[in-house]
């Protein structure tokens, strides 16, 4: 077992660099093994998660921030709609819904059409994601032919975010020459609900909001991944808290361990990001968000 727990640090960060270019935490993936390999049963375990993502996360947040690729009003909308929906969720679950089985059912089909859909949507970009995509391989080539290396850069530093817009009705920003834009109202709600269902079921909201982001809503995920890590880091205080008020406070030996891997691991994949084509992040977003809905549903018949 003691073996075991030093090897926290290395899984977390392989976790992290993969899941940190998607703007995903990765807790949903380490979860799984601390229950099936450390024997972590209690629901202490999400507490647990919650610390892993107040460490690894800031170094994410920092080197995407670095490179003008946080988009904050995007980060604060979420923030802004999902703080009061944990509160609600906890006391849903705790009054009205003692097994969460059948949401959890719900929520892992709502999870598989949105990762079906990421990986369809590589089949069908929209203009303006396509002209992202092309811009990138153009620049691959342009640095190739410039360098004469197999290896090059990808987005160029130039390649940022700039608001346009911020209104109660509408947020606008262009990122690459592109401009993207999407409904205030709407994100808030969506956060909100997943708010509702990350304060019930200790559901990372991070892994729902991201797909929603880059399937429903055509964001990139170059612009995306920052300001989804920083809210989920903000909630994941307030989660921490809430699940200490409760009795259920996390192991901070596993916690601290699992979090100091995924900080190294969030700072390489966020400084990895701007070298992977879009296509290849919403692969592995889309795989990602697969994997966490079939183990929903597979908690259903089990």
């Amino acid at each position: 077992m003691d073996i075991t727990i030093l090897l926290l640090p290395l899984i977390s960060f392989v976790i992290a660099i993969f899941t940190a270019q998607a703007g995903i935490s990765g807790a949903f993936l380490l979860l799984p093994f601390q229950v099936s390999v450390l024997g972590f049963v209690s629901p202490a375990v999400s507490s647990t998660n919650l610390v892993y993502n107040i460490i690894a996360i800031p170094s994410g947040v920092y080197r995407y921030f670095r490179e003008g690729r946080v988009a904050w009003p995007l980060a604060l909308v979420i923030i802004l709609g999902t703080l009061p929906g944990v509160f609600i969720g906890a006391i849903v679950r705790i009054t009205y819904l003692p097994d969460p089985k059948v949401f959890k059912l719900f929520v892992g089909i709502v999870l598989l059409y949105l990762g079906l859909r990421l990986i369809y949507s590589l089949f069908r970009q929209d203009s303006k994601l396509k002209e992202i995509e092309d811009k990138f391989k153009i620049r691959i080539q342009e640095i190739k032919h410039q360098q004469k290396k197999k290896v090059a850069s990808g987005i160029p530093p130039e390649a940022v975010v700039r608001v346009k817009e911020f209104h109660l009705s509408k947020i606008s920003y262009e990122f690459w020459g592109e401009e993207f834009s999407f409904s205030v109202i709407y994100l808030f709600f969506l956060s909100f609900v997943v708010g509702i269902i990350g304060g019930a079921y200790g559901i990372g909201g991070g892994a729902i909001i991201a797909p929603f982001l880059v399937a429903v809503f055509g964001l990139p995920a170059y612009t995306i991944a920052g300001s989804t890590l920083f809210a989920t880091f903000v909630t994941s205080i307030i989660g921490v808290v809430y699940y200490s008020s409760l009795g259920f406070p996390p192991n901070w030996t596993i916690g601290v361990m699992i979090g100091a891997g995924g900080f190294f691991g969030m700072y390489f994949g966020a400084r990895f990001q701007k070298y992977m084509p879009e296509r290849i992040i919403r692969v592995i977003l889309g795989m990602l968000i697969i994997l966490l809905s079939l183990n929903y549903i597979s908690k259903y018949f089990y």
